[in-house]
Formats: structure tokens, sequence, C-alpha cells
């Protein structure tokens, strides 16, 4: 099946148009804005977890749906034969520009659809070469039963069924890092940035950061904020959705544009805000009224509007998407009881809170429970494979790397009961702890209920306002302790490959 996408068999295909061609081969599906953007409305607004399918050629972790290749190649074969009397577009990109983890990508979608193809082009990079993919999509929107089949050794996935962009720029993302995977590193689903701070000695040096979580717990805020650094120091980003590290921890970069939410995107986020408004972006299921006025803040369509950004339109960039080194590993969570707004955690509490994935659903995943309470290892849902194996390697990278230090980072609220909403932890919280951090300036302390550490003192927060024993009695905090522990070790104890190093942390 791979030769013959390779060879591109099918019979009436245009080849590589330029982006304005593709702009305008969509036009019947835009609604052109205010800033002379494309808007484009899709019938289906969220990914389709529960119609993804991978080819069980491979073992498959828990959370993973299999097919067998008989069945997937059936429905294949029916979907090759459509395709042959249809137009296709083809796209060729490029993945990453790192020596190693870099891939030849390749789309091919219905060209009434083309749409998707002109958002997808403006992720990725300028081929290099696009006469040997290493990835392919097949995409049919309009194919009448929804179902996605992803082929991990063939580096092959087809997209049926839906014509939700996201599709297709996660199909790509989720063959790349099983084939990462295989190759010794590592793909996580985690956003990459570098802090230029002057530490405590006043020395400037550059602190490279990563940041695990779901979209909707302020992931991309964090990767895309400046800490309020100034003069020689600075934030500089790297990347928004997925990286590739090896197991000396550097992080190779993997696409040239980010996919932002703008559910009540202002003027007030002034990075994301201006690179949405901007004439090249391309906004997806997003209000716009007649007029072209677009109205970031109505969710009538859905609570996930999207858009597709350049990421040279993106303040604080730099000429790489690669980072020499994870220094700092961040694990986003957003919780509103017992866990505090940092925490500072040994390489096996790491792995453990890696594979905890303690996240919220959102919009993105599952609509119809967004707000609820999740855990994903590694907050990625694209693993192909089992998930201890993810853990385990993650593990190992940190034993051979001491240097690189690992910190819980909670960015919903403390002290929530069914009387009170708590402390929201603020975004200022948030960047002040991250900018600390990589001063190396926050005194810490020893939690005895969890074993790692807690902030004793952080410049610029008055952290004891942030502690969460401060809102609760003795007893109904141990019990609220005492639940979350159970949970967790639940939750841990589902993967049976798991170093047990990893698996007996939580204590």
């Amino acid at each position: 099946m791979i030769h013959f996408l390779k060879n591109d068999l099918f019979k009436n295909v245009i080849v590589n148009p330029s982006v304005e061609e593709l702009r305008n081969m969509s036009k019947h599906m835009e609604i052109t804005t205010e800033y002379n953007s494309p808007c484009y409305i899709s019938k289906v607004r969220n990914r389709s977890a529960k119609n993804s399918f991978v080819v069980n050629d491979v073992p498959l972790g828990i959370d993973q749906q299999g097919i067998s290749r008989l069945e997937a190649d059936r429905i294949v074969d029916k979907v090759n034969e459509y395709l042959l009397n249809k137009e296709l577009v083809r796209v060729d990109r490029k993945m990453g520009t790192h020596e190693r983890f870099s891939f030849n990508c390749r789309l091919y979608i219905t060209k009434e659809y083309s749409r998707i193809a002109y958002m997808w082009n403006n992720t990725l990079f300028n081929p290099t070469d696009t006469e040997n993919p290493d990835l392919v999509s097949v995409y049919v929107p309009e194919w009448p039963e929804r179902i996605i089949l992803v082929y991990p050794e063939e580096g092959v996935t087809y997209i049926l069924g839906t014509d939700y962009f996201g599709e297709s720029k996660k199909s790509f993302l989720r063959m790349a890092m099983y084939k990462v995977k295989k190759m010794g590193g590592l793909g996580l689903h985690a956003g990459s940035k570098v802090l230029r701070v002057k530490d405590k000695n006043d020395n400037l040096k550059d602190v490279g950061f990563i940041m695990f979580g779901l979209s909707g717990t302020g992931k991309t805020t964090l990767t895309i904020h400046d800490h309020g650094l100034t003069g020689e120091e600075c934030a500089i980003i790297r990347q928004d959705d997925v990286i590739f590290m090896d197991k000396d921890g550097y992080c190779a970069g993997s696409e040239n544009g980010f996919y932002i939410k703008t559910e009540g995107l202002d003027e007030g986020q002034k990075v994301l805000y201006k690179a949405a408004t901007s004439p090249n972006s391309a906004l997806d299921n997003v209000k716009v009224n007649e007029d072209g006025t677009v109205d970031f803040d109505n969710t009538e369509l859905t609570s996930n509007g999207r858009g597709v950004v350049l990421r040279e339109e993106i303040e604080n960039t730099d000429d790489t998407v690669d980072l020499e080194k994870a220094n700092k590993l961040i694990f986003i969570t957003r919780r509103n009881d017992v866990v505090p707004p940092v925490a500072k955690l040994t390489i096996s509490q790491a792995a453990t809170f890696f594979m905890l994935g303690e996240s919220i659903e959102t919009s993105a995943g599952d609509p119809t429970k967004a707000g609820q309470s999740k855990r994903c290892v590694g907050t990625n849902p694209f693993i192909i494979g089992l998930e201890g194996e993810e853990g385990n390697r993650l593990h190992q990278i940190l034993r051979q790397n001491p240097d690189m230090e690992c910190f819980i980072l909670n960015t919903g609220s403390v002290g929530a009961s069914k009387d009170s909403k708590g402390e929201k932890i603020s975004i200022k919280v948030s960047t002040t702890i991250m900018k600390e951090i990589a001063k190396d300036s926050i005194e810490w302390e020893l939690d005895k209920d969890w074993g790692y550490l807690v902030p004793k003192h952080v410049e610029g927060i008055d952290i004891e306002k942030y502690n969460p024993k401060n809102y609760y009695a003795d007893i109904e905090y141990k019990n609220l302790v005492n639940k979350l522990k159970e949970e967790r070790k639940n939750w841990i104890g589902r993967f049976e490959n798991l170093s047990e190093e990893i698996a007996s942390t939580i204590a």
C-alpha cells in the first residue's frame, strides 16, 4: 500500500499547488474576515478519537483501539477505488529541520476540501524531497463512514468521513512520534522555549524548558509568554505542540506554525492576538459576522474555535525550532484542591507524573466531557504502542542526564470545596514561578504527604497564600490526599510493563 502511494498512481492529482493557489481553490468554503484572512467552518469540529484505529501489527496500549490488517485493507481498497476517479490535491511538506528527526510528509485530499491542505501547508516547512515521502495521509472527508486508520509501520493514515482540520495535522505528528520512538528517542506532546535569565550570581544563561499539557490547561499561554523579562533577559519561543527528544535531552522541533485556541482571544493576549489577526492566519470554526468582523467570544459554533498562525508571526521566536537541551521539564496540570502551584520532583516521581498525565478534558478532545478531570499518559492521546515503554524511556533519559530537573505546575486553583472555588492560580503566578525556576532561586522544603519538594519562598509571590493545607481541616486534607493517592495508584497499576521503580513511587 505505501508503495502504491509513493508512486502516486492516483490518476487525477494536482501536485503541490502554491499557497496562493490552495487558497483560491478553497474560496468556495471561505468566509473572508476583516483582516483579509480566511475562516472555514467544518461539519465536524473536534477530533474523532472514538473512531480512530491502529492496525494491530504492533502491541497496542491500554487505551488504543486496534483493527485487523484484513479489515483495514478492505476499507482502504474501497477508498482507493473511489479515489481513482476523483480529483485530488497532493501537498508535500517537511516536518522538522533536524538532520535525524525530520520527515518528508505527503497529504492527499479530495479537491473539494483543499482548505484543509491550505491550512496544513502552513504548519510545516518547505519540502526538500518531494519524491520520497516518509509519512503519508489520505484524507477523504466525504466518505460515508467516519473512521481513521493508522498503519504505523508503513507511516500511512487514512482519514475518512470527517472534515476537521486537526485530524490531518495530528495524523502526521502521531506517525512521526512512533517513528522517533523506534529510533530510540521520544516523541512528546510538549511546548518548548528558552528563558534567558541572570542567575543568583548575576550570570546570564539560557535555560531550556519543555511543557507538557493537554490543550486548555495553559500550555500555549505559558509557551508564548515573555515572563516579564526585559533587556538582556528574554523568552525565546521554539515549539507549541510536538517535540522529539533524544537520549541526551536534545529536543528537535516539528512544526512551522501554531494551531491555537481562539476562544476569548483579545488584545490583552497581544502575541496570539496579533498572529491570529494577520492576513496570513487561517481561522477554523470561529464566528465571523456578515461584515467580516471576527467574534472570538462567540462559541455558538463550538468552544473549540482555532487558528493556524505562522510561527514567524509569533513574537520572540528565532531561526530554529530545536532546543539544545530540556533543562527543565514542566508537567502542567489543572486541579483545584490539594496540588500546590509548583512541586519539584525526583527522577522516579517525574516519570510517574508523566504516566499520570493529569489534566482536564477539553472541547478539542471530547466536548461532552469538557471540564472534567482526565488522565492521559504524557498528556498525549496520540501514543502508538505500550504506554509503559514511554515512561520507562523518559525515566532512562532522566537518569542519564541528572542536570534535567522536573516540576509539576498547577494552573488551576488550590483549596476548592463544595462551598468555595478556592484560590485561583493566576497566569502571573505560573509565569513568575517558571522564571524563578530558571534563575534557580526558589527555596524548597519536603512535603511529607507526597514526598516531593514544595516552595518555601518564591520571589515576587506570597507563596503561603497558595498552600493547599491552609484551606482544609486536617482530617479533610488527609482524606483528599488519600483519595488522590488511591486514584493515582489505580491508574498506574494499569501499566504492567512499567518499571517497578516508577510504579512504586506513589506512597
